[in-house]
């Protein structure tokens, strides 16, 4: 087996650098989800549906619908978007 040779050398400088990017993306992120979890919180208040939420895709958020518990059918992005 050949070892793979990387044109990129992590560096102390350049594992600085990215640490500082991954922060700020754990940041965004983390807000995100934060904000996602209350948008379906009030929809699941609203709605009465229990554990109504925004199902996922490899491609994103693809629709709404209560994984796992199924007491109602997906609806997908498509059925929602003008």
């Amino acid at each position: 087996m050949s070892k793979r040779k990387y044109k990129v050398k992590i560096t102390p400088k350049l594992k600085k650098t990215l640490k500082y990017y991954w922060q700020r993306y754990k940041s965004v992120t983390d807000f995100y989800y934060k904000v996602l979890h209350d948008i379906e919180k009030d929809m699941e208040k609203e709605t009465r549906i229990k554990g109504i939420e925004f199902f996922r895709s490899d491609d994103g958020i693809c629709g709404i619908g209560n994984y796992g518990l199924w007491t109602m059918p997906l609806v997908h992005d498509a059925e929602l978007e003008d």
